[in-house]
């Protein structure tokens, strides 16, 4: 799986941890920024991680700041994106399961690490289901086209 990766100057750390999951997985990554504490604006990051996932080049995403809503707003506004900010594995799960999330948006303040490395480990596991979901995720793609 390829994945997009940013963060902003709150999100430095845990990502550099995802980075050691993820190549402890398997995963092909590129990491967007940013590298170091040095301040930035998330919606730079987010917008460059989600137009990479939208065009197809990536699978999926993985953003983090503080909070992580920062980054999942800014990333739901390229089109085609469905980035979800989770604080849990069942949200995680979900995300992916029901609403076919593309990004998955973590607040470095908001989780512990541990946590964080379980809700990637889940997220990047799970695969949409269709049924049902695939109605309302049409409904989303309409909503997206207005």
């Amino acid at each position: 799986m390829r994945i997009a990766l940013g963060c902003d100057h709150r999100g430095l750390k845990l990502k550099q941890a995802i980075i050691g999951l993820l190549t402890e997985l398997g995963h092909d990554y590129h990491d967007f920024g940013c590298y170091s504490s040095d301040p930035v604006d998330y919606p730079d990051i987010a917008k460059q991680v989600a137009e990479a996932v939208a065009s197809g080049k990536f699978d999926h995403g993985i953003l983090i700041c503080s909070s992580g809503i920062g980054m999942s707003i800014a990333a739901n506004k390229v089109k085609g994106i469905r980035a979800a900010l989770c604080c849990d594995i069942i949200g995680a799960e979900r995300a992916r399961r029901h609403n076919d999330a593309n990004i998955l948006c973590l607040g470095e303040d908001a989780v512990e690490p541990g946590a964080a490395m379980d809700i990637v480990k889940v997220y990047l596991s799970s695969a949409f289901e269709g049924g049902r979901h695939l109605r309302r995720l049409e409904k989303i793609r309409r909503l997206e086209a207005a």
